[in-house]
């Protein structure tokens, strides 16, 4: 037996939790595979040191009871093994208490992690997959009924990332407001993917073209998102062509994939069984409990949405913010100025004991940020390689005001296997090196002229030492390492 399906979301529902446990998925496995290097005990910023300056309300966390190496790697394989019970649609097959505990978890486990981050976890995404996460546990397994109220819950999550991103853009850069900004985005962007050298040589009327549209999905097509189903769906539309475009002109993580995921309540029943022509069985009514629970969610979110709300309004907007440490409800924003040069830090070594004007560096390639100008420009998202990120906020001001470099200096001097994991190469496998330094290059894509001769993504320019040569037999860097527990003293 089959339910009448019109404005019904049970197959919204459906579609959503399988994406949701999806991205989980992709966040578990960066857990595991980057925490302990960026943040472990022997890490770039060791939790343990972070939690002896906070108090437990200011960053809750399941780690103040253990931030161990092997704690952490418990945990985040715990995640990979629930986020796959949610992509399979197993966390929906034995009730709403399971399916509810199972979100529940996931939510807590990633929250303990995004809490105790720091700079490594402040990107938007991570509370936002937190609070699309949080609203998840509320929509109910196979055998109930879809809260509507829920649904339109997701629907004000998108409306305030989609928002936001639009009011950060009208009021910051302003390449934004005379259209020019996609004459730099492409090629100044985090970390570019293949197809991003080709839209950053299509021509300067598309690009402004692009730059209007992307006003249009922003700051118009959001309010739709709340209109009749028919506006619903055109406001979803758009805003996944949108999504799809981004995804495929750069690498930003799963931003681009939780922001798809947040469309999917624009469509109803009706219209997904165009695409998804599976029965849709009949499901137990709200009633009772749940549904008290529904309203005191409904209550909780509108009390903290206030802020986020006057936030939008405010003409000293600032994005990608919670308001509280449990990420509930947040306040969105991407690219509210764009980087008009590339500047890039390329870290390289040398093992000569001497520095001479001929002293032969050898590079470290990262795993995904520009560096050997040839190398093919990689496609990553959505997985999240952190430090590569990182990397691309330092190049922009002094590296005082990211103390984890010399950390990560000071682990390729000892051959650190954590932070070498962290990058593609080791250009010393043998033996560590004896000094590393950081110099600054502009880096710009090269024209189709260029490309053809050489081959090359990239054409760069030196600029200045970023940092000077380094060697443990420096005694103040060697004492900044001890001091921070970063080097064994002696």
């Amino acid at each position: 037996m089959e339910v009448d399906s019109v404005s019904q979301f049970w197959l919204t529902r459906f579609c959503f939790q399988r994406f949701l446990g999806f991205i989980y998925l992709i966040a578990f496995l960066v857990v595991v595979h980057q925490f302990n290097p960026l943040l472990g005990e022997r890490g770039l910023l060791p939790v343990k040191h972070f939690l002896g300056h906070v108090k437990f309300w200011d960053a809750p966390s399941i780690f103040w009871l253990n931030s161990s190496d092997r704690f952490f790697l418990i945990v985040g394989w715990l995640g990979v093994f629930l986020s796959s019970i949610a992509l399979f649609g197993i966390s929906e097959r034995f009730g709403i208490f399971f399916s509810g505990l199972i979100w529940f978890l996931l939510w807590l486990l990633y929250l303990s992690f995004v809490n105790v981050g720091q700079t490594f976890y402040s990107f938007g995404w991570e509370t936002l997959l937190l609070e699309t996460g949080f609203l998840a546990i509320f929509l109910g397994s196979a055998n109930t009924a879809p809260p509507k109220m829920v649904i339109y819950l997701l629907r004000w999550v998108l409306f305030r990332v989609m928002f936001g991103a639009g009011l950060i853009k009208i009021r910051g850069d302003e390449c934004w407001r005379d259209l020019t900004c996609m004459y730099y985005h492409y090629e100044t962007q985090p970390i570019p993917n293949p197809l991003s050298w080709y839209f950053h040589r299509l021509a300067p009327l598309v690009h402004r073209a692009s730059t209007a549209f992307t006003h249009f999905v922003e700051l118009v097509v959001p309010f739709g998102v709340f209109g009749p189903r028919l506006i619903g769906y055109w406001a979803g539309g758009f805003t996944v062509a949108f999504q799809v475009l981004l995804i495929l002109s750069g690498n930003l993580s799963w931003l681009n994939y939780v922001t798809l995921l947040l469309c999917v309540p624009c469509f109803d029943d009706a219209f997904l069984r165009r695409f998804i022509p599976i029965n849709i069985p009949v499901t137990e009514p709200i009633a009772g409990l749940r549904e008290g629970m529904i309203i005191a969610l409904t209550a909780l979110v509108i009390l903290l949405s206030v802020q986020p709300a006057l936030n939008l309004i405010s003409s000293g907007q600032v994005m990608n913010t919670s308001f509280e440490p449990l990420h509930l409800v947040n306040t969105y924003g991407a690219f509210g100025s764009v980087t008009k040069k590339r500047m890039e830090i390329i870290v390289e070594g040398t093992d000569e004991k001497v520095l001479t004007e001929s002293t032969k560096w050898r590079e470290y390639e990262f795993r995904a940020k520009p560096g050997d100008v040839k190398r093919m420009l990689p496609i990553v998202a959505p997985y999240h390689l952190r430090l590569d990120w990182l990397m691309w906020f330092a190049a922009m001001g002094d590296y005082r005001y990211y103390p984890w470099i010399l950390n990560l200096v000071g682990k390729f001097l000892q051959n650190d296997l954590g932070a070498l994991s962290l990058i593609a190469n080791n250009p010393f496998p043998d033996a560590p090196p004896k000094y590393i330094r950081a110099r600054l290059f502009h880096y710009r894509f090269t024209d189709f002229k260029e490309k053809k001769k050489t081959g090359a993504w990239w054409v760069r320019t030196y600029s200045w030492d970023y940092l000077p040569p380094l060697s443990l037999d420096n005694a103040s860097f060697k004492s900044v390492l001890e001091e921070q527990g970063w080097l064994e003293k002696a």
